[in-house]
């Protein structure tokens, strides 16, 4: 089975779908077969690699809103991305509707994208966008995910809610005692800024180890290489932009990996 990774944080604009977006095009360039799941009905990562256009228009029935609806077979959601290795489930304003408060309370939806990951064989890792949001969504991410990472930008808001987070994954390890905190991303850093740097030392002194040693600045490079809908280790594999998200991707794997195994990947 795949090692599954959720990205979540309850404010917008806090790096969870690039992170997907450049992630697994470093994962998939390396070698490794990937598959996002594009959780947020604004489908923000699914845009990212199909255009907006295409994604405004993608029936219900072929975004992750059917899981809610049908259980589909996860095979009949699955499309490839134009870069080999990285397929994705797509999603968009259709699966809105479902994304209710108070998950807890839908009985057997909380549990719809677990199911559909059951069947996830044949992927070495899988990759999970959240809304800005702890809903049904976000609450079937943490129930499915062996692994939740928080980005973070290194500012007041963005900070503001990591408390709930924790809370979150807590309770979510009540029905899914596999799920761990892998860790806390600083993104859209910028080092010339104080605001920054003292933010991120804050995060430091309070989560120690818990914070990620990589940290991803605010880069033009990740930007530009977006707007081609392509992810930054294809674009410009030589520059520092896809240098960090390799550096990233590393750290990830070898947190992510059993102890007897860290030293290999290391």
């Amino acid at each position: 089975m795949p090692t599954t990774i959720c990205f979540i944080n309850q404010k917008g604009g806090c790096g969870k779908s690039s992170s997907c977006f450049h992630l697994g095009g470093h994962f998939a360039r390396s070698g490794r077969s990937v598959l996002l799941v594009d959780a947020d009905p604004q489908g923000s990562l699914s845009q990212g690699f199909f255009g907006s256009a295409a994604i405004e228009g993608l029936p219900a029935g072929e975004s992750l809103a059917a899981v809610f609806d049908d259980a589909p077979p996860l095979t009949t959601l699955v499309v490839s991305t134009p870069f080999p290795g990285l397929s994705m489930v797509r999603a968009n304003a259709a699966l809105g509707r479902h994304n209710c408060p108070e998950p807890e309370t839908f009985g057997l939806k909380q549990f719809a994208l677990a199911a559909l990951l059951e069947e996830a064989t044949g992927y070495d890792l899988v990759l999970i966008d959240c809304p800005p949001n702890l809903y049904q969504c976000s609450w079937n991410a943490l129930l499915a995910a062996d692994f939740v990472v928080v980005p973070v930008p290194p500012e007041d808001f963005a900070t503001q809610g990591l408390r709930a987070i924790h809370q979150a994954v807590e309770h979510a390890r009540h029905l899914n005692p596999r799920l761990a905190l892998l860790g806390h991303l600083v993104i859209r850093a910028d080092s010339r800024l104080l605001v920054h740097r003292s933010y991120e030392q804050h995060l430091r002194r309070l989560y120690g180890e818990a914070v990620l040693s990589t940290v991803i600045p605010e880069a033009s490079a990740y930007k530009l290489a977006l707007s081609t809908r392509t992810p930054v280790s294809f674009h410009s594999p030589s520059s520092r932009a896809a240098r960090l998200v390799r550096d990233l991707g590393d750290e990830l794997l070898r947190r992510a990996a059993p102890p007897a195994e860290r030293r290999k990947i290391a």
